[in-house]
């Protein structure tokens, strides 16, 4: 297995809205994607896109909201009433060689692997095992790169 790009981080915001507000007034963003929900992860999901150094498309914030109180981000934001990072996406070509190569390290996968924000097959790395950092693996989108 190899380290794939840095896709998206992931910020977990009380309101997409007045987020998406600070990246246009306060950090300059141009690039912003409408808010979408996902159900199935139980939250709604919008994206900033941040340019790279050679004029490609750069790393990706990903702003997510609870859809409702039993939404496993809605713990996060009680414990973290303003938000914050709440994890970080790196790129693999095939997702289930990942898997299975996370899996021969003892690594914890939280949940099945399913289609995430980008159309694309993902899972999670459990905290206590990546460093601290809670870790979405993700299946390159097709045309990527």
């Amino acid at each position: 297995m190899k380290l794939g790009r840095l896709n998206h981080i992931g910020v977990a915001t009380p309101s997409i809205a007045d987020s998406v507000a600070y990246y246009r007034e306060v950090m300059g963003a141009t690039s912003i994607t409408e808010a979408f929900d996902l159900p199935e992860q139980g939250v709604k999901v919008c994206f900033v896109d941040t340019p790279g150094h050679d004029g490609t498309a750069g790393t990706q914030v990903e702003l997510i909201e609870p859809l409702g109180p039993d939404s496993t981000l809605a713990g996060f934001l009680a414990k973290n009433p303003l938000g914050g990072q709440h994890h970080v996406c790196f790129e693999v070509p095939d997702i289930e060689a990942a898997r299975a190569h996370f899996e021969g390290l003892g690594k914890r996968i939280l949940g099945p692997t399913r289609i995430g924000a980008h159309g694309t097959p993902i899972f999670f790395l459990h905290p206590r095992d990546m460093m601290g950092q809670l870790t979405e693996i993700m299946e390159t989108p097709k045309g990527a790169h």
